[in-house]
């Protein structure tokens, strides 16, 4: 029986309850009642085995739960106090900031009750800052597990419970003595700088990322492929750079085993240092610092009980590691791995006939069935997780990891050679720079040509492919208990599911005369008009760029929509029109309809464009669209472009972010009268739909397009209180997620 393992399942368990679900309150009574059953399954473990596992299971859940509780009290009561405070405060920078839309952004750790707290600080100067440096000002303090967090177990995964955001003038203080708490970040910036000094424009990004897992030069549109391609899971550095970098070391060393604990141990442990301590590089790195110590003892090793060893020490330091996606999806990889691939792998063979002789065929057919049993292995825990978190099942993932992963491992040697080679040979580390330069290319395009096939992906943005995708799970359930197994059978349920999955999910929309969908896209505006098989998009912005355009594109790709009839903006401002450059490299458009002022997008796009400095319209079928242009001279909001989506069933106002004075100017046209559904305008702000505009238009249901716990207020209470005298049905992104009307 592996004790360590089912203790971890049962610590890990406490984990996911107390971070999910569990009330404080219900804490202590639910360890207390798990240490009762413990002493009863151990009672009756006597005799048989799975009542002891399930004894051990049930310890680590009861301690799991005292520890949780413990940690909360130290770390996250004293830091919760402070949520909504302004207050001066002194942050020792730790890496380098980074450039934000509205200035800077940088890690630190604070001093709170002589503890030390990392934190999140957004500054308004535009300096660069260094680890080491400290600066000193007024912040406001936001924590992250606070309800509503923006991004909240995304910092608690990474240990930063506290965001600060500048609320005065900052000072910077005399830079702090240099400790080895700041070399990992430092020599992360050189290595940076090396490649960068040796790489080609089009290969540092990937180069880059794949070594430091800094995908911030990536691009959208790469970053996109790999996503949908099933290999963006290589830029994200984890358990296979590690085994790759273990491979070397055991290489180097001829496999001696002093030697390479010699060597390997400090070159984990730096590894993971540059890398961050990522959860899932700090994962792997812990279990193979396990594996160096059996092999140099001379002991056996043992997958399940290293994993569960390594997860028990990384939830030790921070509980709430259990909710960062990197470290539940790496260690569902390796659970995967261990379940399954051998199995997979007999049956692989199994189809190949004899071979057991050596020779050309049996190498073959080792290498391949090893690769896609470990890839299938690892996808059966991850692709849930990966719907999950990002909504994207890519259909392609297994062949595309088939012909690209054998690749990887010789880039990443090359990318160390290129740095060590750099530091006596800049001409030399250049030239094998050059050379390393043609495989990444090639896996660049091979990840190119996946994602643009036909089905690569499909989006669980759609229920319909959710449905497929539990449906899928569930068939597995049934071929591992079933003691006759026949595979084939299940792959053709599969295809079956997954094409009345997507027929349903071209279909349905195709029912309704009117649609209208307000995507929730954070404090942005992105919607979409609908009708008789025509679809336009109106604005695409939010919170942030790539997370919008994502949403906007796969809503489209789930609905079998690769183009666009047409896309609207109705002004400039980030918020609008950010994401639309991103947008337009995964779903086309055949027009583009602007306000009459510049724009750099429009130079780039193949869509007929169009500066709407005037009235029009766009008629098919029963269906209009009215853009009513800016003639009003006031602020860039006031010049929004407007529209009316006029149908036999439904009509639709749109008024950008026009306040008052322009939604005046608006009225003046005759064209304007009762309308089904009115966007209100500014995203609910209080200086935007007016009374005259509700008089006027008198509709029956508003939607407000509006960021969750925004810093703007929206929507204003004096908004809330005029929509409700006129007795309007209010629909809100920040409430009810994506807001989808038909007719």
């Amino acid at each position: 029986m592996r004790e360590l393992m089912w203790f971890a399942i049962g610590s890990g368990s406490a984990c996911v309850l107390c971070a999910y679900l569990l009330p404080d309150a219900y804490r202590w009574p639910s360890a207390l009642t798990a240490l009762l059953l413990a002493g009863i399954a151990w009672l009756l473990g006597r005799r048989l085995d799975r009542f002891a596992a399930m004894a051990v299971a049930l310890l680590g859940f009861a301690l799991g739960v005292v520890w949780f509780a413990r940690f909360d009290q130290a770390y996250l009561q004293p830091a919760a106090a402070l949520d909504g405070v302004t207050q001066g405060i002194t942050i020792r920078v730790t890496d380098y900031s980074q450039e934000t839309n509205y200035g800077t952004r940088v890690e630190g750790s604070i001093t709170l009750k002589e503890r030390s707290f990392r934190v999140l600080a957004y500054l308004d100067e535009t300096d660069p800052l260094a680890p080491g440096d400290q600066i000193q000002g007024t912040f406001r303090c936001r924590v992250t597990t606070a309800d509503g967090a923006e991004n909240a177990t995304y910092h608690q995964g990474k240990g930063i419970f506290m965001l600060l955001y500048q609320t005065g003038k900052t000072v910077r203080v005399n830079h702090a003595p240099d400790t080895w708490k700041d070399l990992p970040a430092k020599l992360r910036r050189e290595i940076k700088q090396l490649l960068a000094d040796c790489f080609p424009a089009d290969t540092f990004p990937f180069a880059q990322a794949l070594l430091l897992g800094d995908t911030g030069d990536l691009g959208y549109e790469t970053d996109t492929d790999l996503k949908i391609s099933g290999i963006r899971h290589v830029v994200a550095v984890s358990g296979l750079h590690v085994s790759i970098l273990f491979a070397l070391i055991s290489i180097v060393t001829f496999r001696k085993r002093f030697l390479t604990a010699l060597l390997g141990l400090p070159a984990l442990l730096l590894f993971a240092a540059v890398a961050g301590f990522t959860p899932s590089v700090t994962r792997a790195c812990l279990m193979s610092g396990l594996l160096l110590a059996a092999t140099l003892f001379q002991k056996s090793y043992d997958g399940p009980t290293a994993l569960s060893f390594a997860v028990l020490v990384i939830l030790a330091g921070n509980p709430l590691t259990i909710t960062n996606a990197g470290f539940q999806l790496s260690v569902a990889s390796v659970a995967g791995i261990y379940l399954f691939s051998p199995k997979l792998r007999q049956w692989l063979v199994s189809l190949f006939g004899d071979t057991s002789r050596k020779g050309k065929k049996a190498c073959f057919v080792g290498w391949f069935s090893g690769s896609v049993s470990v890839t299938l292995g690892a996808m059966f825990f991850t692709m849930p997780l990966s719907a999950m978190y990002f909504g994207t099942v890519s259909l392609a993932g297994a062949v595309t990891n088939l012909l690209t992963l054998w690749v990887i491992s010789f880039v990443f040697y090359g990318l160390i050679a290129v740095c060590l080679l750099a530091l006596v040979w800049q001409s030399g580390a250049t030239l094998l720079a050059a050379a390393i330069s043609i495989p990444i290319r090639y896996v660049l395009l091979l990840a190119k040509g996946m994602a643009d096939l036909p089905l690569a992906a499909v989006y669980t943005r759609s229920a319909y492919i959710s449905w497929w995708l539990l449906f899928v799970y569930v068939l597995l359930a049934v071929l591992l208990i079933s003691r006759r197994k026949e595979p084939w059978i299940f792959v053709c349920c599969v295809c079956l599911g997954l094409c009345a999955a997507l027929l349903a999910s071209w279909v349905e929309p195709l029912m309704d005369d009117v649609r209208l969908t307000v995507l929730d896209v954070g404090q942005g505006q992105c919607l979409l008009l609908q009708s008789q098989g025509r679809t336009y998009m109106v604005d695409c912005g939010g919170d942030r760029d790539t997370d919008t355009a994502d949403i906007a594109a796969e809503e489209l790709l789930s609905q079998g929509i690769p183009r666009l009839d047409g896309l609207i903006i109705t002004h400039f401002d980030e918020d609008h029109a950010a994401a639309a450059g991103n947008l337009l490299s995964r779903v086309d458009t055949d027009l583009l309809i602007l306000p009459p002022e510049p724009w750099e997008l429009a130079e780039h796009t193949d869509a007929e464009v169009v500066y709407a400095d005037r009235d029009m319209t766009i008629a098919w079928g029963n269906a209009v669209i009215h853009i009513f242009a800016a003639d009003y001279e006031g602020s860039g909001n006031e010049k929004s472009l407007c529209i009316l989506f006029d149908t036999e069933k439904c009509d639709i106002l749109i008024t950008g972010d026009r306040d008052m004075d322009g939604e005046e100017a608006l009225l003046e046209n005759p064209v304007i009268a009762d309308v089904d559904v009115l966007i209100a305008g500014h995203h609910g702000s209080k200086y935007a739909t007016s009374e005259a505009l509700l008089e006027r238009t008198r509709p029956e249901t508003v939607c407000i397009s509006v960021g969750l716990d925004n810093p703007y207020g929206h929507p204003a209470p004096e908004l809330l209180e005029r929509l409700a005298s006129w007795g309007c049905a209010v629909y809100r992104t920040d409430s009810h997620g994506d807001i989808v009307i038909r007719r």
